[in-house]
């Protein structure tokens, strides 16, 4: 018999279970928006700063990082408690070793882009100029 928190009727229509549908489905979102942009960026050597990226240095691992969310959410056993924290961990990671790669392959231009991109949350209410 599972923990119930007092919401009766259909469990889809139970607010985490929409929130834990919202955060997996935007995290896919991201994760699709940010792979496109970044594939174009690979085919022309060049930077990826456009779309997601115009706002975040990371999107594909933010999204990974909502789908993770999503699921923890929605199914908060043991396994993905424990878990969570450790895949958390292991996509910072990630993204710091890229970045350093990025910075040695594109060097002053990921520089500037970095200092006024954050890394996994965009800047809320704040419009970043950017040079052409």
């Amino acid at each position: 018999m599972g923990v119930r928190v007092g919401w009766g009727g259909d469990p889809h229509v139970h607010p985490l279970h929409i929130l834990s549908s919202v955060l997996i489905g935007g995290g896919f979102i991201l994760l699709a928006a940010a792979w496109r942009v970044l594939y174009a960026a690979q085919r022309q050597h060049t930077l990826a700063v456009a779309g997601p990226y115009a706002h975040i240095r990371h999107p594909q691992y933010a999204g990974f990082l909502l789908i993770l969310l999503g699921f923890l959410v929605q199914w908060p056993t043991l396994l993905t408690l424990l878990m969570f924290p450790i895949l958390v961990t292991m996509y910072v990671r990630l993204a710091r070793r890229e970045a350093c790669e990025v910075l040695a392959e594109f060097g002053e231009t990921y520089a500037r882009y970095a200092a006024i991109t954050p890394a996994f949350f965009p800047r809320l209410g704040r419009t970043v100029r950017r040079e052409a």
